[in-house]
C-alpha cells in the first residue's frame, strides 16, 4: 500500500487549505490531468464525481473545515490507468463499517454516499492511514457498457 500512498511518485500534485471553495482547485487539476493524458470522455464524469466527493470529504470531515489544515490531491500515470490520491490531516474513519446508503432506512439521509459513490465509479479504491488517504484508479479507455 505504501507505494500507492505517501510514497507515491506524482505526475502532478497540489495542496490547499481545507476550505469549501478550494474544491474548484481540485476540479481544475482533474480537468487538466484528464485532458493531458487522453482520458476517454466516458470516464471523465466518473473521475470528477468520485474525486470531488473524496476532496469534499477531506475538507469537511477529515479536516473539519479547518483552513490551517491542508488537503493534498495528486495523480500519477500507471500503465493504462490514472491513479489519484486524496489526503487530509484528520484522524481518519472506519471505512470498512459504513452504513449502506441504499438501505431503506438510510435513503432519506442527506449524507453517507461519498464512499459508496467512489467505490461505484472508480476501477479500484484503497484507503490508508485509517482512511485519511484514499487512492482511486481509473482506466483511460472508454467505460465498458
Amino acid at each position: 500500500m505504501a507505494a500507492l500512498t505517501s510514497e507515491m511518485a506524482f505526475t502532478e500534485r497540489i495542496e490547499f487549505p481545507a476550505k469549501a471553495e478550494n474544491i474548484s482547485l481540485a476540479e481544475k487539476l482533474i480537468d487538466d490531468a484528464c485532458a493531458k493524458h487522453g482520458v476517454h470522455e466516458s470516464r471523465y464524469g466518473n473521475i470528477l464525481i468520485a474525486l470531488t466527493e473524496a476532496v469534499n470529504n477531506a475538507i469537511h470531515h477529515g479536516n473539519g473545515l479547518d483552513p490551517s489544515k491542508t488537503v493534498t490531491l495528486g495523480y500519477r500515470m500507471q500503465d493504462s490507468s490514472i491513479v489519484f490520491m486524496v489526503q487530509d490531516q484528520g484522524a481518519g474513519f472506519d471505512f470498512n463499517h459504513l452504513p449502506d446508503p441504499t438501505d431503506p432506512q438510510n435513503i432519506e439521509k442527506p449524507h453517507g454516499r461519498g464512499v459508496f459513490l467512489m467505490r461505484a465509479l472508480a476501477d479500484s479504491v484503497e484507503f490508508a492511514e485509517n482512511g485519511a488517504i484514499v487512492v482511486m484508479s481509473f482506466g483511460l479507455q472508454p467505460v465498458q457498457e
